[in-house]
């Protein structure tokens, strides 16, 4: 199992970023409780964003009242936050997102995308646009392709057309009201970067016994690295952690890798919010020689189920209270969908992701240190990208 994440940032945070006003035990929690319920789902591969999801649902979360508005808060973990006081922290995140760097590009962008003829409340499209930034377009939702078309357009164009065909015509009907959409960007080079005459195929054993073959990048030098304990008896009971920084250095991806003995599944359990700072806090500079592979993952996820396993249930039934969207109380959630994107290479990362909720009329009844030898071999791996404590991309998949 190879598991990839881009994950909040614990490892020096760049001091001028406003992001890190978004409390870490919030945005971390949320990152590693989303992953769980993901994996619990099944399947071989996950890839999603839980930053795009966060913020997503505090769109949501401005047009609700009631249990509906009690559920995403809990949900998020902005429960313990003064009333409202999550929008202004978002609010930051969306601006620091939206800051030009010299090092890297990063970007978010929200949209509405509102059914014609239609009333929104004029105060939940100001605080839209206050905390969100978010466009507003109206549509005629009943030109489903159209829409699919025009929306599928608009993500593209802020994931670098990374993100392809979020949304299909079969998404949207007659009932549908307003589409949310959000959309976050990422492209970082290592302040190392790998020789690409230094990779090599490597043969190794996946978690079920079978071999497999991936291109292995490779270079030496001095990184932060550290061992620490899973609690059992194999191998030790030890596993290692890289710390690979991107240019600009308040970006990095972490590298958790089991001993060679040990399945990267004996891991996952133990993930945990005071995990990832753990490993933050302990990882110490030394010299490495590292192998990394090279590889590029995209997925869609309907996220819909996983959000009411978190607790998220009033607003994707007929119980939701989404009143102060409009005047109206028979508005719900129809579909939660994302489409997220990861490549690494030698000369740095690559990742997208996009996210929408299809608000619907409730009319419709159908709805859809290094070892002994200095050598951190990392296959099967996981791999953690962190950015100023905001959980920007997490996945896992197999090797």
């Amino acid at each position: 199992m190879l598991i990839i994440g881009l994950l909040p940032l614990l490892l020096w945070p760049g001091p001028g970023c406003r992001a890190a006003d978004i409390p870490e035990d919030t945005t971390a929690e949320f990152s590693v409780r989303l992953y769980h319920q993901l994996q619990a789902r099944g399947g071989d591969n996950i890839i999603f964003s839980p930053l795009s999801v966060a913020v997503a649902l505090g769109m949501v979360e401005l047009g609700a009242r009631g249990a509906s508005l009690t559920q995403i808060r809990q949900a998020v973990g902005f429960s313990h936050l003064p009333t409202d006081e999550e929008f202004s922290l978002l609010q930051n995140l969306t601006g620091a997102l939206s800051e030009d760097d010299a090092h890297y590009i990063i970007r978010m962008a929200n949209s509405l995308f509102l059914q014609s003829g239609v009333t929104f409340n004029p105060e939940f499209l100001r605080l839209m646009k206050k905390y969100f930034g978010a466009e507003v377009e109206t549509v005629d939702f009943s030109e489903s392709a159209a829409v699919a078309e025009q929306i599928n357009g608009w993500v593209e164009n802020h994931t670098e057309s990374k993100i392809r065909d979020l949304l299909s015509a079969d998404d949207f009907s007659s009932v549908t009201q307003l589409t949310l959409v959000n959309a976050v960007y990422f492209r970082g080079s290592w302040k190392n970067q790998f020789r690409p005459e230094n990779t090599r195929t490597f043969s190794f054993s996946k978690d079920d016994g079978s071999e497999a073959q991936t291109h292995m990048m490779y270079q030496q030098g001095d990184f932060y690295y550290g061992e620490f304990s899973d609690g059992s008896s194999e191998a030790g009971g030890v596993y290692q952690v890289l710390e690979m920084p991107y240019e600009g250095e308040d970006m990095s991806m972490l590298v958790v890798l089991p001993r060679q003995e040990v399945p990267l599944a004996v891991l996952e359990p133990i993930i945990r919010a005071p995990l990832l700072e753990e490993w933050a806090n302990n990882v110490k500079r030394q010299k490495v020689e590292v192998y990394l592979p090279r590889f590029k993952v995209e997925q869609k996820v309907d996220l819909k189920e996983t959000l009411q396993d978190l607790g998220i249930k009033n607003i994707f039934t007929r119980d939701a209270d989404l009143s102060a969207m409009t005047d109206g109380k028979d508005l719900f959630i129809g579909k939660a969908v994302q489409k997220a994107y990861l490549e690494v290479t030698e000369e740095g990362a690559e990742g997208a992701a996009g996210s929408g909720d299809l608000v619907v009329a409730s009319s419709s009844l159908h709805l859809h240190h290094p070892s002994s030898e200095d050598h951190f071999i990392s296959c099967p791996v996981s791999l953690y990208l962190y950015l100023s404590l905001l959980p920007l991309l997490t996945s896992s998949l197999p090797s």
